[in-house]
């Protein structure tokens, strides 16, 4: 390389670190920046386990490397007098391994795609707000309050075991309805009050459709999931009003609050989001149509010992359905997982995560759609920012059940469907994953 461009490549990286170092003439003595991040990556191999004869493509077992929950962002407050401050946030995801495009590309062949780009800045939690001694309100997007009071309880967070196949997945795919990160958004954050604390969100629906079967305003894709009119690799043309159909789970407005008692070993929570007038003429535009979509849990973490750790979270999720045998959106589920240090850098982690049978489905009615997903893994903590890890999942559905494996945030999700987009059920998905995280 050339000694001027050498010399343009170090004065760019002075400016950079300046940026986000103390004193520096872009940030003030009463403001703090901080340029932080998140890398996730692992090896897997996978099998969908689908046997029927009829079923196209490659079904057994399919080697990747994916990117899973990798991100980067920028936060930082600053002083606004009275012991208020101005805090803000602006995050993105990272594709590492993947080529960032429309989300999700690999599905784009089974008519899942649709029109974010998650490696644009501010696609993942990005908000400003104003913090003080009343705690903090905040505009912007952000996870829901329902989806970060259990956070901490899955221990498989981002791999193939991630406990969103099951938990907060009212249908079975790879979208967990109630594991959200809900855009146009405000929401509260109480301070700790003695062991308790509590957090409320609401993001109006922004959608001129009565039947919310319109994008929302100021948003690329339906409410929930999927892309409306103009979805695809191919951008809509420019006279695209980027509108419906909106009808696999669109919802109006949203509403979510969790509540939060911490004290000594024990952390226990109490959640609840509804998500008024969801769109599932898709699935059936008569026994299924329009309804409100809820869901409820509780959840206790416990620390038995020092070395042991013990989650717990019973779940139910209901749907206003004008037909209750079609019904596929009302179950109970529940996760138990158990964490053990067996030394100072290493634990083994065990999971367990059960969704009850639902009334119906749109496409049988009552049939026998339980499911139970079986996950162990082993984790080495080089320090508190560096780890590797190696996970077993093994994801069992009844007859009439099409749960899958990798659900909210790994980077390879692997579905009940051939190469030709149809779904099977009552698969029983199996996925190895070694990989390693650095956060900074």
């Amino acid at each position: 390389m050339k000694r001027s461009k050498i010399l343009a490549v170090n004065a760019t990286a002075l400016v950079v670190a300046g940026m986000f170092s103390a004193p520096s003439p872009v940030v003030a003595a009463d403001t703090s920046v901080q340029f932080y991040g998140h890398l996730d990556l692992s090896v897997d191999d996978i099998t969908k386990g689908i046997k029927d004869p009829t079923a196209q493509g490659k079904l057994g077992w399919q080697a990747d490397v994916s990117s899973n929950l990798s991100y980067f962002g920028v936060r930082g407050d600053h002083d606004i007098g009275g012991g208020n401050r101005m805090v803000f946030q602006m995050e993105t995801q990272v594709d590492v391994a993947a080529t960032p495009g429309p989300s999700p590309v690999n599905q784009a062949s089974q008519g899942n795609t649709d029109n974010k780009v998650l490696g644009a800045l501010g696609s993942r939690n990005s908000f400003l707000g104003i913090a003080g001694n009343f705690g903090a309100l905040k505009l912007g997007k952000t996870d829901a309050p329902y989806k970060l009071s259990t956070a901490r309880m899955d221990p498989f967070s981002a791999t193939v075991g991630d406990y969103n196949s099951i938990m907060g997945n009212t249908g079975g795919d790879n979208r967990a309805e109630f594991d959200t990160r809900l855009s146009h958004a405000v929401w509260y954050e109480s301070q700790k009050m003695g062991g308790f604390s509590f957090s409320a969100l609401v993001a109006p629906g922004q959608n001129r459709a009565s039947d919310n079967s319109n994008n929302a305003s100021g948003e690329p894709d339906c409410t929930g999931g999927g892309g409306g009119q103009g979805t695809g690799l191919v951008p809509p043309p420019a006279t695209s009003v980027n509108i419906g159909p909106c009808n696999d789970g669109s919802f109006g407005n949203a509403y979510s609050v969790a509540g939060i008692y911490e004290a000594g070993p024990l952390y226990a929570i109490a959640a609840y989001e509804l998500h008024k007038q969801s769109n599932r003429s898709g699935d059936d535009a008569v026994n299924v149509a329009v309804g409100d979509e809820a869901a409820m849990k509780v959840g206790v973490q416990y620390m038995v010992t020092p070395n042991t750790i013990l989650n717990v979270i019973l779940e139910r999720m209901t749907r206003k359905n004008p037909n209750p045998d079609f019904n596929e959106r009302q179950r109970n589920g529940s996760w138990l997982a158990l964490t053990q240090k067996v030394t100072g850098q290493d634990d083994i982690n065990f999971g367990w995560a059960h969704a009850g049978k639902t009334p119906g489905d749109p496409g049988t009615g009552p049939i026998d759609n339980v499911a139970n997903m079986y996950t162990a893994g082993y984790k080495h903590h080089f320090d508190k920012q560096s780890n590797w890890y190696a996970i077993y999942a093994r994801q069992a559905n009844h007859t009439g059940a099409h749960y899958d494996l990798g659900a909210s945030g790994h980077g390879i999700t692997t579905d009940c469907k051939d190469a030709a987009g149809g779904c099977f059920t009552g698969e029983t998905l199996q996925a190895v994953s070694v990989g390693w995280m650095y956060s900074f």
